[in-house]
């Protein structure tokens, strides 16, 4: 009856991230930290896609792996919209477009940083 009991109250319940391995958790978070600082530096924005590239074969989680190509994807969309958006400052839609991308990503950080605390994929 104890067990019953244990498995209704939320407070004894822990997540179970167990099969995922610490070191490749750690590895993500500083993946995400490193698009974080992006932001500010744009040097560690490319230094996180590389991190990505060069780790993606080691990684045997598959919520890791979904961090991962979804940092991917960040990557790259980031880019690609930063780009066009630089492009389209010319006729001042860029500026807006920029806002919305920084945003966007912003948003795509904090995501994935949630959902990896969580134990979870994304």
């Amino acid at each position: 009856m104890e067990n019953a009991d244990a498995s209704l109250n939320p407070q004894t319940q822990t997540k179970d991230d167990s099969t995922i391995p610490q070191n490749e958790k750690t590895l993500a978070l500083i993946v995400y930290a490193l698009l974080g600082l992006g932001l500010f530096t744009g040097i560690t924005f490319i230094a996180a896609v590389i991190v990505n590239y060069v780790k993606r074969g080691d990684i045997t989680s598959p919520v890791i792996q979904s961090h991962f190509s979804y940092q991917i994807r960040t990557f790259w969309w980031a880019l690609g919209l930063g780009v066009l958006s630089w492009f389209l400052t010319f006729i001042a839609v860029g500026l807006v477009l920029a806002l919305v991308v920084v945003i966007w990503y912003i948003y795509r950080v904090i995501k994935g940083l949630i959902r990896l605390n969580d134990g979870k994929a994304i």
